[in-house]
């Protein structure tokens, strides 16, 4: 019988017991149960080195507010994640990348994820140099720390892992996974205050229905999100 290691993430945070919040309910929550997915939530308090367990300091130049230290922060991940662990190390930060499902998908496809969330201005940006961490933003707002942002990668990337979903296609037709926003759905009743099922949908047709939804993908695409790339839009006939 083939051994199969499960996903495995690690938080670095301030509020471990944040973790794993709404992570344990639903799809994520039975799979964290039946050892599909691991989930270590570390406090960076614990790497810290005086009484007080201090982890951040003034901002050198001057500024409001305070920096997590690298030295901190190099302790907690060196403790997560030693130097043969081939898991990508993760920064949620408002000025990183941009989350695609494109990198959930190469995310959810590996060993699993290291996940460091800042807190207050951020961090020491020596610490990004030096433990190669990948900058990532879940949206063009700031939020009070990574934590929230950590919640919806892991949802993201754990829904994609074998097994977690019923029915395999649906990580497929869905938004962004062609480039394109998912199509309208519909289901019973058949009318409802007035307004029907478009008749194509229960036509049969199954050739049909799959353009129906592919011209409707297209048009919602195009009105709401104008700015994703189109290379996969429109197939010739």
């Amino acid at each position: 019988m083939m051994d199969t290691k499960p996903w495995r993430a690690s938080v670095l945070t301030l509020f471990p017991e944040m973790f794993p919040g709404p992570l344990g309910f639903s799809l994520a929550g039975k799979a964290l149960a039946n050892d599909t997915w691991s989930l270590e939530a570390r406090d960076i308090r614990a790497s810290a080195t005086d009484k007080h367990r201090t982890v951040d300091d003034t901002p050198s130049g001057g500024g409001p507010g305070m920096v997590m230290r690298a030295d901190i922060l190099a302790r907690a991940i060196d403790a997560a994640s030693p130097t043969d662990d081939p898991r990508p190390r993760l920064l949620m930060s408002p000025r990183g990348r941009p989350l695609t499902q494109a990198r959930v998908r190469e995310l959810s496809a590996g060993p699993g994820v290291v996940i460091v969330c800042g807190r207050f201005e951020g961090v020491d940006e020596r610490i990004i140099a030096a433990r190669n961490l990948e900058e990532i933003s879940v949206g063009d707002y700031v939020l009070s720390g990574g934590e929230i942002g950590a919640l919806v990668l892991l949802d993201a990337c754990v829904r994609l892992l074998p097994g977690v979903m019923g029915h395999e296609a649906s990580g497929t037709e869905e938004s962004f996974s062609d480039g394109l926003l998912e199509y309208p759905q519909y289901t019973r009743p058949q009318e409802f205050e007035g307004v029907a099922i478009p008749d194509i949908l229960t036509s049969g047709d199954h050739a049909k229905v799959a353009a129906w939804r592919r011209a409707e993908a297209e048009k919602l695409t195009m009105a709401r999100r104008p700015d994703l790339p189109a290379p996969k839009r429109g197939k010739k006939a």
